[in-house]
């Protein structure tokens, strides 16, 4: 038998560099779990303000997201919005989680990267040792069901979400968001994945806002979220996505810090001074309120700190003038 000559020898070791190549290539996001992405968070092509104030787009890019700069104005496709989401997943997410989920099948890995894009924890994670010891459904459950809440409160849409990964995870199961059993231009759609609670809270908040939106979370008058999208600057389409959510949000927000310093509503004053200050302080506030020097001093920092809030929600302070002062209104909202 003669030994393989070099052609042959070159051929083989070629093959087996590139079946090594293949196995090495890293893993990515499937396209079911990309359109689950895009269900959990809303595919928003106008740019809006976070709840924290940052400016978004797409399916929750941020400037942090090192592949966009949302800014105000910015308007982009749903292919643009995709092809951003995937940069951002190839970027950061998806090695993170291939480097800790070593061996995943792809709907595992679907589930690590919608966990990760939603905590940034996968490297911290309890349930992903377990996952990798194959500990068990109900262990690994139980872990992954912690990653509940935010602000020291469980959240009743993240105790949801959770449920769906799991089923991803451990079933293959997607969600699917299916079309609106009565579809109308006249009733507003709800374009994300809410229980009945969060949708709840939603309409009361509307309400209490000046938007009423009835008690019926299937028939809520588009005209009433049409008009909250074109006083908040927002594209005004009568769907009930992201965007429209997050800036219901910072009214509330917005409306509970202003109420501490009398902002909007009369000044400052030795009242508004102690029903300021943390609990637990009473006889400092006390001590203030009887001290008329310390109260003109308590009463110029706390109006500093209303000018700084003010300055933060100057999106809210537009939706507020944009009926008499819409050219200024626009120009808050640009900055």
């Amino acid at each position: 038998m003669t030994a393989p000559g070099p052609v042959s020898g070159g051929f083989a070791f070629a093959r087996v560099a590139r079946l090594g190549k293949r196995a090495r290539a890293p893993m990515k996001t499937s396209e079911k779990g990309i359109e689950t992405l895009e269900l959990e968070e809303g595919n928003v092509l106008r740019a809006y303000r976070c709840p924290a104030g940052k400016w978004t787009i797409g399916m929750g890019l941020t400037a942090a997201s090192g592949v966009v700069i949302p800014k105000a104005g910015m308007v982009i496709t749903a292919q643009q919005s995709r092809d951003l989401t995937k940069k951002a997943l190839a970027a950061k997410y998806e090695p993170r989680v291939a480097l800790v989920m070593t061996g995943a099948r792809q709907h595992e890995f679907d589930a690590g990267v919608l966990f990760d894009w939603n905590t940034g924890a996968i490297n911290k994670a309890s349930w992903v040792p377990l996952w990798a010891r194959k500990a068990g459904a109900a262990a690994i459950s139980i872990k992954f069901r912690l990653w509940n809440g935010g602000g020291g409160k469980v959240l009743p849409g993240l105790v949801a979400r959770r449920e769906r990964e799991l089923r991803i995870l451990f079933e293959g199961m997607y969600p699917v968001l299916g079309e609106p059993s009565r579809p109308s231009v006249s009733v507003a759609r709800w374009v994300l994945q809410l229980d009945f609670a969060e949708k709840i809270a939603a309409m009361t908040a509307f309400k209490k806002l000046g938007y009423p939106v009835g008690l019926d979370s299937a028939a809520i008058p588009a005209a009433e979220i049409r008009r909250f999208q074109v006083d908040h600057g927002l594209t005004a389409d009568g769907k009930i996505g992201r965007a429209t959510l997050s800036t219901l949000q910072r009214r509330l927000d917005a409306t509970e810090k202003a109420k501490s310093v009398g902002l909007f509503s009369g000044g400052v004053t030795a009242s508004a001074v102690t029903s300021a200050a943390p609990t637990g302080m009473s006889d400092i506030t006390d001590w203030i309120a009887s001290q008329p020097w310390a109260i003109g001093a308590a009463a110029a920092v706390i109006g500093l700190w209303g000018l700084w809030l003010a300055w933060q929600y100057r999106d809210v302070i537009a939706a507020k003038i944009q009926g008499r002062a819409p050219r200024l209104a626009a120009a808050l909202r640009s900055i």
